[in-house]
């Protein structure tokens, strides 16, 4: 009987991937000459989103350098597809970049930080999901007006810290390596270290526990007080157009509403069915949400269980092929809202109590595929509007920590991390692709930006 390969004998695989793809191969970005226009790609996914919503989208995106690089992904992928790239494959979050972490609670009511955007995720090549956090780090740093070196520095603590972090999972046991999470509480505790040692401000524990609080109180009773109203004696969402409109759904919406659950409900384990039929649903609406998901259909439902004081409010997203498919191949977990549950399942330490998928009909009579999960369940993020030079920093290493984590669960962490070897040179690599890719983004950004100005875009700014 062949047995599985050691820790020893993965590692050495690592490192002959070294002889096809050197670590040194990743240092830089050149644009291809024949590269595809990045407003025709970003032009191609409007024709399946909502027209109306497709301005938004747009205006959304020429804010900044930083949020264009949010909508982007797909102009991403396809320029990881012209660089070298491994064979060391993992299930990739496809969208790695610096906003897509942030804090949610487990099942059992704990709160972690992790990983929270699974839209593009698909199995590929770990540096790609690295090549876009160390970008979006750059990207950042010039957003927020720091100098090169901050965004250099975020670059390496989060390499650093993702290589090391693989190495230290490399030996761990297989179910050591599944459950590793981070809580907020061990969040705080390295803060209060490093501001002891004198890399962090004093008031950095501070805002992060401030941080944690605004998150514990963000739940479905939250939610419900801020987007409802109680009309004739019924509780229905509060109509604020574009952002949340009941006027954007069909006349049947709580009957087809209904229809999504029954389908969505048979993702769900059987021991769930009984939690899901406490609830009874109440209303619905359209909700824009996010930046480069703007135009995909994505509605929230409000349902309460014991009473109206109990309610519960889920989001039933449109989940698309992701943009990685076109240059890794197709899904591996058909219909494409169970690839997105699939891969959050497989990269998140722990996951929401509803997250499930369905395809069915949507308004306009075309099968669509969705996946659902919990509109708020204590979710919260860091505030890179505000965040220091020295926090970057540090939050870049949190990062690189968690994605690290989300790839050991699926790939092989020993041969990852022979691959990355226990030196720089991969971390240098990175910081040299990351500053160039930040140019290219930036010349793109402001190709958007000539377009809405002249004409050729339609964009709505400030929505």
């Amino acid at each position: 009987m062949h047995g599985r390969s050691t820790a020893a004998e993965l590692r050495e695989r690592g490192r002959e991937v070294r002889q096809q793809v050197p670590r040194s191969s990743h240092a830089g970005f050149q644009a291809a000459p024949d590269r595809a226009d990045p407003l025709e790609i970003l032009a191609e996914q409007d024709r399946t989103r909502v027209p109306e919503l497709v301005p938004i989208r747009y205006g959304r995106m020429s804010v900044s350098p930083f949020a264009f690089f949010r909508g982007q992904a797909a102009v991403m992928a396809a320029d990881l597809a012209t660089t070298p790239t491994t064979a060391i494959t993992a299930q990739l979050c496809g969208d790695a970049h610096l906003a897509n972490f942030g804090t949610f609670a487990t099942p059992e009511r704990r709160m972690i930080y992790d990983i929270n955007d699974f839209d593009e995720t698909l199995p590929g090549p770990v540096e790609w999901d690295l090549k876009r956090l160390c970008a979006s780090l750059v990207i950042v740093a010039r957003h927020r007006g720091f100098d090169d070196e901050v965004g250099a520095d975020a670059v390496r603590s989060a390499v650093r810290t993702y290589r090391t972090q693989m190495g230290r999972l490399a030996d761990a046991d297989v179910l050591d390596v599944w459950y590793a999470s981070v809580e907020a509480e061990e969040i705080m505790e390295q803060l209060g270290s490093r501001v002891v040692d004198g890399e962090l401000e004093a008031d950095a524990p501070a805002a992060a526990r401030k941080l944690f609080d605004h998150a514990q109180r963000r739940t479905s009773r939250q939610a419900a007080r801020k987007l409802t109203e109680v009309v004739d004696g019924e509780v229905r969402f509060r109509e604020d157009p574009p952002i949340l409109s009941r006027a954007a759904m069909p006349a049947d919406r709580l009957e087809r509403v209904s229809h999504y659950l029954e389908e969505y409900r048979e993702s769900l384990p059987s021991y769930r069915h009984q939690l899901l039929s406490r609830f009874e649903v109440l209303d619905s609406a359209r909700r824009v949400v996010g930046v480069g998901s703007v135009g995909t259909r994505a509605y929230v439902v409000l349902l309460h269980g014991r009473d109206g004081d109990d309610p519960l409010i889920l989001q039933v997203k449109e989940a698309g092929p992701s943009v990685l498919e076109k240059h890794l191949g197709a899904n591996p977990h058909p219909p494409a809202g169970r690839r997105v549950v699939e891969g959050q399942r497989l990269m998140q330490s722990a996951t929401d109590l509803f997250l499930g998928w369905l395809s069915a009909p949507g308004p306009d009579g075309q099968e669509r595929d969705y996946y659902v999960r919990q509109f708020r369940d204590m979710k919260g993020s860091v505030d890179l509007e505000r965040i220091s030079p020295t926090r970057l920093v540090v939050y870049a290493g949190l990062c690189g920590h968690l994605l690290a984590a989300a790839h050991a669960r699926s790939g092989e962490p020993a041969e990852i991390a022979g691959y990355l070897g226990a030196g720089n040179r991969f971390d240098r690599s990175l910081v040299a692709f990351s500053q160039d890719y930040a140019d290219l983004n930036e010349t793109d950004h402001a190709r958007l930006v000539e377009a809405v100005e002249d004409g050729r875009i339609d964009a709505e700014v400030g929505v």
